[in-house]
């Protein structure tokens, strides 16, 4: 049994055929579901890249972890499913990105060597690195965004493209009037990038996912984790322009989003990035561009699944399909990720077990509430192994994929720590309170943020494009405590006691009397007379001062 785990980056959960998107045909995602389940009610536990993946990788909410933003270390010694899957003799390896920073300090700190296989584990979030590429390798005055090593730049140089980073250069450039037009820029996105398609992102990837595959032996977890259909939003031809305006939809956005706007959503929505995305030329330009990002990905996941077809490995490998968050792309006035609204904090999710026991979901969709944390604990178990709980905090999917119908939870959790943003000084006095969490029943969804801020409630069953916040007035405080509820019971759990589970608990109960621990006992009769024994008897020897009296008293 093998694992072939693909995650695309900010790919929307509404943008594939087999989701209803009425122009994008998306027929290798489709097969997949073919074959498995689409989940139709995922959600990441943070809609920002780091933090989300975080949490997929330990399979722990945001808070568990610490890693709550892009850059944040993984703190050393933090348990990911590599470290769980090795347990059960399953290999994990990683191709692509992981955008995890190292806990340098933490690791000197210990004396762990990067260098080591226990310290390259620990730098790559758990993972056996067959390929890492983070896929953003901006380049400014102060030198790279990234300062790791571009596997991707060294391959693009090696196919004659000139320049220190022809991944900025070629792969997301394209070209007017013989000079460099940056997919930075909005308005190149229209234009086919400047490179081979072949030599393209997407397909190079595919390319190492077919390497590790043909030289795979063994149980192994591959995480093949796609850089795109994230900005820059630029793709080479053909898929530059295999759409168009005519394929853009309207934004799903309101005026009254603009009327009495919760302060945290009007600091988001006054940043660059969202008043970029209210321009319907920027949507013109952008939405085409992330279509035919997606329609490459779709046609490299079929050139993955033949080869699995080909190789005989299809009958032995689970697949999953997913996303680290979505986009808005001008819905709600927004662009990007960052808050709770479904463009953004909602993801695809399809998973294809290809074992008989799942025969008879195969093409179904389940509306069960799961979230990211869910696929450690479902790896844990589809590699026979029993999910540690007071770890791992997720729930196992596999019931689901075999057509039961388990205890389920009531409600998902996404988490938002906003605190490195400039607008963070503005609006709350100290950086612990720049923080947000959404708690979402399958109804209603409600958004706290710290602060002694107003919450946020939508009622997805009314309005499911989510434009009334129906928290700007009165009317609804018994289902604002009823999600308040949710949100306490949350924060009560047990979430740092990692070193031991409630099986070892139990197991100590007692345990230290049967070791000869007799504390707070009048005569011993208050304990069985095994538990005394030792300590009962005739004395051994006698060393008291000769006048001391031992006898008895009545």
């Amino acid at each position: 049994m093998n694992i072939l785990f693909i995650m695309y980056d900010q790919l929307r959960f509404d943008y594939l055929s087999c989701a209803g998107h009425p122009h994008l045909q998306t027929p290798n995602f489709d097969r997949v579901a073919a074959r498995g389940v689409r989940f139709t009610n995922a959600y990441c536990q943070s809609p920002i890249c780091g933090s989300s993946r975080m949490s997929f990788y330990t399979g722990r909410y945001a808070s568990s972890h610490g890693a709550q933003w892009n850059g944040y270390p993984l703190r050393v010694g933090e348990m990911t499913m590599g470290d769980h899957l090795r347990k059960l003799g399953m290999e994990c390896w990683l191709i692509g990105k992981t955008h995890m920073r190292a806990d340098k300090e933490g690791m000197a700190r210990l004396g762990l060597d990067p260098d080591s296989i226990i310290g390259a584990r620990q730098s790559e979030c758990g993972f056996d690195a067959w390929t890492r590429d983070d896929g953003l390798w901006g380049q400014g005055p102060d030198g790279f965004y990234d300062e790791n090593r571009s596997p991707y730049n060294e391959y693009l140089k090696s196919r004659g493209y000139a320049g220190e980073n022809p991944w900025a250069d070629y792969a997301n450039a394209g070209v007017e009037n013989g000079e460099i037009a940056s997919g930075w820029m909005f308005r190149n996105a229209d234009k086919p990038a400047n490179i081979r398609e072949q030599d393209s992102e997407t397909p190079w990837l595919t390319r190492q996912a077919i390497s590790f595959i043909d030289q795979a032996s063994g149980s192994w977890c591959a995480h093949v984790s796609y850089i795109k259909p994230h900005w820059p939003y630029i793709v080479p031809a053909p898929y530059h322009d295999m759409f168009g305006l005519n394929h853009v939809p309207a934004p799903t956005r309101h005026d009254c989003e603009l009327d009495d706007t919760h302060p945290v959503f009007k600091a988001f929505l006054e940043g660059k990035i969202s008043t970029a995305f209210q321009r319907d030329d920027v949507r013109a330009k952008v939405i085409p561009a992330y279509m035919g990002l997606i329609k490459q990905c779709d046609d490299q996941l079929g050139v993955l699944l033949d080869h699995l077809v080909a190789t005989g490995r299809m009958e032995d490998t689970m697949i999953v399909l997913t996303s680290d968050h979505g986009d808005y792309l001008g819905d709600h006035w927004m662009g990007e990720k960052d808050l709770f609204h479904d463009p953004s904090v909602k993801i695809p999710l399809i998973v294809s077990d290809p074992r008989a026991g799942a025969d008879a979901t195969r093409g179904t969709t389940c509306d069960a509430l799961v979230e990211a944390i869910d696929l450690a604990a479902t790896f844990v178990e589809a590699a026979g192994g029993e999910v540690p709980r007071h770890i791992i905090e997720g729930r196992s999917l596999m019931p689901w994929l075999r057509g039961e119908t388990p205890d389920w939870r009531e409600y998902v959790i996404s988490e938002y720590d906003y605190a490195v943003r400039p607008f963070a000084a503005d609006l709350v006095a100290s950086t612990k309170d720049a923080r947000l969490f959404m708690v979402f029943d399958g109804r209603w969804k409600m958004i706290h943020a710290e602060g002694g801020f107003r919450p946020m409630l939508f009622d997805l069953e009314t309005d499911p494009e989510e434009f009334h916040d129906l928290a700007k007035s009165g009317g609804h405080d018994d289902q604002i405590a009823h999600m308040y509820g949710h949100l306490r019971d949350w924060g009560l759990r047990m979430s740092q006691r990692v070193t031991r589970s409630d099986a070892d608990l139990e197991a100590m109960r007692g345990k230290s009397l049967r070791r000869g621990i007799l504390p707070f006992l009048y005569d011993g009769s208050e304990v069985p007379p095994e538990l005394t024994e030792t300590y009962r008897g005739a004395a051994r020897q006698i060393h008291l001062p000769p006048d001391t009296d031992t006898g008895s008293h009545d």
